[in-house]
């Protein structure tokens, strides 16, 4: 246990208290240390993702202006943070209750147990406090040397693209390591680039018997076809399309490191996003059985009551991840105690049995550790989603009615409620894009490949992207997807950007978006 000795002698001892109960529970975590910070430190700190070090840049003032006016307004209020790190680092709302203050300890030792012990995060860095503050000094070292404004502006760009990685590759080796090697392009139009037929010596007189214009023809029209049928790289699409960027895109040494640093991030990020139902919902868990069980006394019980409540509380047409993770994890631990699982179980199609089901097995707690390791947010959804819990907790879709211009209730049926919330929640909801060739058309242009699954991509952000891919790849960049149910080319060239229907051209405006400047 590591106590925080700037902590008030009070605040000292509930965090040995709490910490006291959750090691009761088998909870197994990294040394927590609580910092007491003000609603506007906090808010700085909660604008650049929890770290009280970053490198400088623009976003990071826009999120702090919305928090702090948020809370100023009586819109939001943050009642924890933790950092996935060892040593744990939380942090505490100076104003908060007591009661506020036990509860946030007790929701903090569950975030912790589930950094240290969830599968999703153990390829993470756990000393990222650190690392974070290089990577602010590394930075800052650029732009001192290459001008703030240059360095913050290529910034903008690869945080445009910071989601093209492959999440799962921490856990997958598809391919050695290569070396950094950027494209070498000569340009096919140059004069040198030209194929010249190989001609047999020959005086002039005899030349056109000897070298048949016809047979250097078929020599030029062979060369070319061989030149066009250039192996195109990657071998295979490449989901980790910044490893691709720093691999090959001609890019300077500092803007390799900004890449870089940005790329280690992403990846550091990733599996909270992967794990943001189960995370809270654990969390959830273990500080409501602490609070309920341990250490809540009879005078702060609708105080506590109040808080919490708030916290589960769900917006209609919003999914609120601490009430779906909480109530999912109960249900698990309840369906385990009494043996709700299993072929025989599944077999019964009575509903009155299925109801007073209760081989009293209790396994609920063993199950829900065991869940809490090898999950992540789609593979417990798609496990433990199921028919009873969408009825009890009266789930159901949404769909946004253009008519009407507001989301309504789609559908109550079971399939479909699974099917939305796993589309949702793969890949953080956002599409899934691969490196498909570096070398397209032989001329180093970049083309991309998006793994369409019924729905179109934005076309603004999508151009936006491309813009900024452009910028890291210097040369054409496309991106092949659907677009109103066929297959599309998007293009930008550093100037324009087009869009053509794959498999021929057209002249349907509603297929071929008229060509603009990017500006």
């Amino acid at each position: 246990m590591s106590l925080n000795s700037d902590l008030p002698a009070e605040l000292r001892a509930l965090q040995e208290e709490i910490e006291g109960y959750a090691r009761e529970y088998q909870l197994d975590f990294y040394d927590t240390i609580f910092e007491m910070l003000d609603y506007d430190e906090l808010s700085e700190i909660a604008a650049l993702g929890g770290f009280p070090t970053r490198y400088p840049h623009w976003r990071f003032g826009m999120e702090y202006e919305q928090l702090s006016k948020g809370y100023r307004y009586g819109l939001q209020k943050i009642y924890e943070m933790v950092i996935n790190n060892d040593p744990c680092y939380a942090y505490l709302l100076r104003c908060n209750m007591l009661v506020d203050q036990k509860l946030v300890m007790a929701h903090v030792y569950g975030h912790n147990d589930f950094f240290k012990n969830n599968q999703w995060f153990s390829q993470t860095n756990r000393k990222m406090m650190d690392e974070m503050a290089n990577h602010g000094n590394r930075i800052r070292a650029h732009m001192e040397r290459f001008g703030e404004e240059t360095v913050e502006n290529f910034i903008d760009s690869c945080l445009s693209l910071e989601n093209l990685i492959d999440i799962h590759s921490p856990f997958i080796k598809r391919r050695p390591d290569r070396p950094r090697a950027p494209l070498q392009i000569v340009e096919p139009e140059e004069e040198h680039d030209k194929v010249v037929p190989a001609k047999l010596p020959s005086r002039d007189y005899m030349d056109s018997f000897v070298n048949p214009p016809e047979v250097l023809r078929e020599q030029i029209r062979r060369a070319e076809d061989e030149r066009q049928k250039a192996v195109p790289f990657p071998e295979r699409p490449e989901r980790d399309v910044l490893l691709f960027l720093l691999e090959h895109a001609p890019l300077k040494s500092w803007q390799l490191d900004v890449l870089e640093i940005i790329r280690d991030e992403a990846y550091y990020f990733a599996p909270q996003g992967q794990t943001k139902i189960m995370n809270e919902g654990w969390a959830s868990y273990w500080h409501s059985t602490i609070m309920t069980n341990k250490a809540l006394h009879p005078s702060e019980l609708v105080d506590y009551a109040d808080h919490h409540s708030g916290t589960m509380a769900t917006q209609p047409g919003r999914l609120n991840p601490y009430k779906l993770g909480i109530e999912l994890f109960r249900d698990i631990e309840e369906r385990w105690n009494k043996g709700q699982f299993g072929p025989e179980y599944e077999a019964c199609d009575d509903y009155q049995t299925r109801r007073d089901w209760d081989r009293q097995l209790g396994l609920g707690r063993q199950k829900i550790f065991e869940v809490r390791r090898t999950h992540n947010d789609v593979t417990f959804i798609d496990t433990f989603l199921t028919p009873d819990f969408c009825r009890r907790h009266n789930l159901f879709s949404f769909k946004y009615n253009d008519s009407t211009e507001s989301y309504e209730i789609e559908s109550r049926e079971f399939r479909l409620i699974k099917e939305r919330l796993l589309f949702s929640l793969t890949n953080f909801g956002q599409p899934f894009i691969a490196v498909k060739d570096g070398n397209y058309r032989n001329r180093g242009e970049l083309y991309l490949h998006q793994e369409h699954f019924g729905v179109d991509l934005r076309l603004d952000l999508a151009q936006d992207t491309l813009r900024h891919l452009h910028r890291l790849w210097t040369r054409p960049v496309h991106l092949e997807t659907v677009v109103d149910g066929r297959p599309t080319l998007l293009t930008f060239d550093g100037t324009d950007h087009t869009l053509r229907p794959l498999g021929g051209t057209s002249h349907d405006p509603e297929l071929k978006e008229s060509r603009r400047r990017s500006g």
